[in-house]
C-alpha cells in the first residue's frame, strides 16, 4: 500500500509514536494521533506533520475506556474523511512486583496493550472495507516475541504484548479476504526509557549484538515496512538489534 492520500491512526502518539507520525506523513498520509496526558507533545506532532504538508489531528482518549476506541476511530474518519492504517502503540510500562500487584495493575495493563488494540481494529474494520483493504500495525515487544520471559516485575505487561502476537495472527487470518493486513513490531532498545541511569543505558548497549541503541526512526522504518508491504500478513517483525539471538 502505497500512503500518499491515505489516513493513518496512531494510538499512544508520544516519543516513538511522534517519529511515526512524521513519517507517515513524510510518505504522505494523514495522520491522526490519540493521547491521553501528553497534549502538549501530541500537538507539537500535528505542527510536525502539518509542516510536512498532511492534515493532522489530535485526539484525546483513555483507551481503557471500551467506548473510547469506537469515539477515536469515528472522530479520525469524521474529520480526515477516511482510515486506512491503524496503529496501535498505545501501553503501559511499569515495573512493579508481583506480591505488590493488585488487580488495577492487571486490568488496566491488558485493557490498554491488548484490549484497545482489538476494540480500535474492530472499529477500523468496517472503514477500510470500504476503500477496499487497510493496515493494521500492532505493537508487542521484543521479549514477548522471544517467546520467553526475562525480566521480573512485568508479569502484567509481558502477558499482554504475548497477547498482542495472538490477536495479530487471529486478525490476519480473519482479515485476509478483506485485503487487510496486520502485523506488528516488537521493539528491543530503541530509546531509554525515562529515568535510566547511564549504566544502565550502557548495560543494555553491551547486551545488544549491535552495541547501541536504535533510535525512534527504526521503528518507523518497520512501520512504513509493514505498511508498504502486499503480501505480508500475521508476523511479529523483532526490532532489536539482535537481542534475541544474544
Amino acid at each position: 500500500m502505497k500512503l500518499n492520500g491515505r489516513v493513518a491512526l496512531i494510538t499512544g502518539g508520544r516519543r516513538i509514536g511522534a517519529v511515526v507520525a512524521t513519517e507517515l506523513a513524510r510518505a504522505g498520509a494523514d495522520v491522526a494521533v490519540v493521547y491521553r496526558s501528553s497534549r502538549a507533545d501530541a500537538e507539537a506532532t500535528v505542527r510536525d506533520v502539518e509542516s510536512l504538508g498532511r492534515r493532522a489531528i489530535a485526539l484525546h482518549a483513555d483507551l481503557r475506556d471500551p467506548a473510547a476506541c469506537d469515539h477515536v476511530v469515528d472522530d479520525a474518519v469524521e474529520q480526515l474523511g477516511r482510515l486506512d492504517v491503524l496503529v496501535n502503540m498505545a501501553s503501559i510500562y511499569r515495573a512493579r512486583a508481583f506480591d505488590e500487584l493488585v488487580l488495577a495493575d492487571w486490568e488496566d495493563q491488558l485493557a490498554v496493550d491488548l484490549r484497545a488494540a482489538w476494540l480500535c481494529a474492530q472499529a477500523a474494520v468496517p472503514h477500510m472495507r470500504r476503500t477496499g483493504g487497510g493496515r493494521i500495525v500492532n505493537f508487542s515487544d521484543w521479549v514477548a516475541a522471544s517467546g520467553r520471559p526475562r525480566y521480573r516485575g512485568y508479569l502484567p505487561y509481558y502477558v499482554a504484548k504475548a497477547g498482542v502476537i495472538a490477536l495479530t495472527e487471529g486478525l490476519a487470518l480473519e482479515l485476509a479476504g478483506d485485503e487487510i493486513l496486520v502485523n506488528a513490531v516488537a521493539p528491543g532498545p530503541i530509546v531509554a526509557p525515562e529515568g535510566t541511569t547511564a549504566e544502565e543505558v550502557a548495560q543494555v548497549e553491551r547486551a545488544t549484538p549491535l552495541g547501541r541503541w536504535g533510535g525512534e526512526i527504526e521503528i518507523a522504518k518497520a512501520v512504513l515496512a509493514l505498511i508498504e508491504t502486499d503480501f505480508m500478513t500475521g508476523e511479529t517483525i523483532r526490532v532489536d538489534g539482535g537481542r534475541h539471538v544474544s
